[in-house]
């Protein structure tokens, strides 16, 4: 009998997705990215940026809870500050 090493397959990754709007500052943006993603302020721009040109920019890759507690977060801090910024995750293709 051929014995079979099994692979563990790593866990699904979920990449979390701001998406553009015309209302939400870009400052807003940049401060979000920066507290719940841990991006540098040049790193935050230059991802805010992408949205604002792109229409939509990846800030991050976790695995599914973390992805959708950053998903909350987001727009959790959004809606407090009375701003429309729209946040999703998805997963990854590898």
């Amino acid at each position: 009998m051929e014995r079979r090493t099994l692979k563990a397959k790593p866990p699904q990754m979920y990449q979390v997705l701001m998406l553009n709007d015309d209302y939400t500052p870009m400052e807003f943006v940049v401060v979000v990215i920066q507290e719940f993603f841990g991006k540098d302020l040049e790193t935050a721009t230059q991802i805010m940026l992408k949205i604002h040109l792109d229409g939509k920019a990846v800030c991050g890759v976790y695995s599914r809870d973390v992805a959708a507690t950053k998903v909350d977060q987001v727009l959790d801090a959004a809606a407090k500050a009375g701003h429309p910024l729209k946040c999703l995750s998805e997963p990854v293709d590898f």
